[in-house]
């Protein structure tokens, strides 16, 4: 299967600035197939290793010795390994920290040789190594679970991928196109974007399997948490994994994960499963211009879960009819997939962070799904799960930090109104003039390379 990231590993293969690659994402999004794929299509030998699988091999990089640990991986696999003929991947790095060091020493002695490595639990291994980090000899990439677009590349519906990345706010969308595209994306809702749940669909056209891997992946996600601690932290791992699916898009409240846990406990809960890219936390800004995080709150978020397709299984929501997607989590459904995309559709070298608004005021409260950097400007985005909804909190926001533009994300057609006129319940203003760039959920993926300013 096609993922987006392949263009971006062969502008690495090809550029004279290229360092080690370290390739980060959760379990099973696809990384170790999509570097097999890569170095099938692009270098004349490959040599895989997994040090997870092969503990012995962990020894080999005590020297940090390049020449060396080259000379001994050609004697035990009898692969050649030569500079820009050969890709060396180190799979399940996090396993040795003296491999994770010898990246550097790659860099510096052997700056030809292409290696890239990876690994699931990665990034906590990278946080404990924080202060003896290859820092500037490594490139870094992030992979996500396949987005929408990528999806309907599997679905081989590359005309509908060519109108969605063809698609320029003020264009419009025929009714033909625009419904074949929702008829999808409620297909993605329930498939989501794990590469082996969409291998499968694409090659049986079933769904009855789809529940059977999603249960598959989270149990395996959970044997996981084995590594991440004591059985009491396991446990607060679990608390939080299905309070996240049963919670997305609402203000964290640690006492309605579990009453009797102590905040803290909880919160490093929370923490460790960002970290493993299971959960991403949208975290709460006072800020409105670049950088949006100058004035975030770290303490304050709220969660979405790594991918639709297992959040529908883990909170038990059934999508077999996609005829009726309509269900009392619709509106949680749309945000996920909204943020998922959003983070997903960032470019791989990139780790996109995503922040959120909310207003505690008397009579005036107001929340804004997200906050999103689009060129030097911050956008506030609304989401919504029909065509229609009201636009109370972007009122409130765009009036009260003296914006003109906001953008809705929803199921109706493309459009653009411009001057439109609201009443707001603020001390020193009453009354907004401001546009609205209305887009269907399935553009969000899109966004960051829109132009949106409206004349």
């Amino acid at each position: 299967m096609y993922r987006n990231i392949e263009n971006h590993l062969a502008s690495w293969k090809i550029s004279s600035y290229r360092k080690p690659l370290v390739l980060r994402g959760a379990r099973q999004v696809g990384k170790t197939y999509t570097i097999e794929k890569f170095a099938k299509e692009n270098f004349k030998h490959f040599l895989k290793i997994n040090l997870e699988q092969e503990r012995n091999l962990e020894h080999l990089f005590d020297s940090l010795q390049p020449q060396q640990i080259i000379n001994e991986l050609t004697a035990l696999y009898q692969v050649p390994i030569i500079d820009g003929e050969t890709l060396l991947f180190i799979d399940e790095i996090q396993v040795s920290s003296n491999a994770i060091t010898a990246l550097r020493y790659f860099y510096e002695q052997r700056p030809g040789l292409h290696v890239i490595s990876a690994g699931s639990l990665l990034d906590i291994t990278l946080n404990e190594l924080q202060y003896s980090m290859p820092v500037g000899r490594v490139d870094f990439m992030f992979m996500h679970p396949m987005t929408f677009c990528e999806f309907l590349v599997a679905l081989n519906e590359n005309g509908l991928v060519n109108a969605i990345n063809d698609f320029i706010p003020g264009n419009t969308l025929s009714p033909v196109i625009h419904n074949r595209i929702l008829e999808l994306l409620r297909l993605y809702f329930f498939i989501g974007g794990m590469p082996e749940a969409v291998a499968y669909y694409t090659k049986e056209k079933d769904l009855s399997g789809i529940e059977r891997i999603h249960s598959g992946l989270i149990q395996s996600i959970q044997f996981d948490f084995a590594k991440y601690g004591t059985r009491k932290q396991q446990e607060h791992l679990k608390d939080v994994l299905h309070y996240v699916a049963s919670n997305i898009g609402k203000k964290v409240k640690y006492s309605n994960v579990a009453k009797s846990v102590h905040s803290n406990l909880l919160k490093d809960a929370f923490f460790k499963l960002e970290m493993v890219r299971i959960i991403h936390l949208i975290r709460h800004t006072r800020s409105s211009d670049v950088p949006v995080t100058q004035l975030q709150d770290n303490n304050i978020f709220k969660p979405i879960f790594l991918d639709i397709g297992m959040l529908n299984h883990i909170a038990g929501i059934k999508l077999l009819n996609l005829d009726s997607l309509i269900t009392a989590f619709e509106g949680a459904l749309a945000e996920q997939f909204v943020l998922q995309e959003l983070i997903a559709g960032s470019k791989p070298y990139h780790e996109q962070k995503l922040n959120y608004w909310i207003r505690e005021a008397k009579n005036s409260n107001a929340e804004i799904d997200c906050l999103f950097q689009i060129g030097n400007r911050v956008y506030p985005i609304e989401i919504k799960a029909g065509k229609r909804g009201t636009l109370k909190s972007m009122h409130i926001f765009l009036a009260e930090k003296s914006k003109k533009t906001g953008i809705r994300l929803n199921l109706d057609t493309p459009s653009i109104g411009v001057n439109l006129e609201a009443s707001v319940n603020l001390p020193d203003k009453n009354r907004l003039t401001y546009h609205l760039v209305s887009l269907p959920l399935y553009l969000a993926g899109r966004l960051g390379e829109m132009e949106i300013d409206v004349s």
